[in-house]
């Protein structure tokens, strides 16, 4: 499933997902229809991400939705995962590149227009742009947190790649992203935090489909 596709992509977070392991989170999600799942995991070692990867790719492959693993590149290549999503601080993009092949995703989180327009001359395969809305879920830097609908606009306007939305975004403020130019949305605590993943899922990917 190519990054224009996505709608919804699910970021993993155990310290979010209240009494629910990440395993059962990722389940229920694709029972819902998620189209792309992250492994972050942040505050976890390694082997325990690799662990957790392992079963994440079993899951995933037989729901055939790309699984991207969120700064590892060493382990997305020991997964088989399907690409890495990549920060500014992260491993340059043609590093990740020559590590995991010609036809890894590689995502690469940005906040400004000319950060996006770097990723794009560096071959990223997507945007992740955000902090869209305000949000405790990783630690932001205060000139990108909150940057808006309005900053998606730019970056859209700016280059041509899929972009997904990230940061703060629920069911009540995607469709205000999507209609600023992004392809889909990333969340952690709208499907982790959820009652019901699975229905959490399906109503998000409703309301940015309509949205579309």
């Amino acid at each position: 499933m190519e990054p224009s596709t996505w709608r919804t992509y699910l970021v993993t977070q155990a310290s979010r997902s209240g009494d629910r392991d990440t395993v059962a989170v990722v389940r229920a999600a694709l029972a819902g229809g998620v189209d792309a799942v992250q492994l972050r995991e942040k505050g976890t070692d390694a082997r325990h991400r690799y662990r957790l990867g392992r079963e994440l790719r079993e899951l995933t492959a037989d729901a055939d939705v790309p699984l991207i693993v969120n700064d590892r590149v060493d382990i997305a290549a020991a997964i088989d995962a399907d690409g890495v999503h990549l920060g500014q601080s992260d491993l340059p993009i043609d590093v990740a590149r020559d590590q995991l092949g010609s036809e890894a995703i590689i995502g690469c989180s940005t906040s400004t227009t000319a950060e996006a327009k770097r990723a794009v001359a560096e071959g990223a395969d997507y945007l992740g742009v955000g902090a869209v809305y305000a949000t405790d879920s990783k630690d932001v830097p205060e000139e990108e947190s909150g940057i808006g609908p309005e900053r998606i606009r730019a970056i859209a306007s700016a280059v041509d790649l899929p972009i997904v939305g990230i940061g703060g975004i629920g069911e009540g403020n995607a469709a205000a992203v999507i209609q600023a130019g992004a392809t889909g949305v990333a969340v952690i605590s709208a499907i982790t935090a959820a009652a019901d993943p699975a229905a959490a899922t399906r109503r998000l990917g409703e309301v940015v489909a309509d949205a579309r």
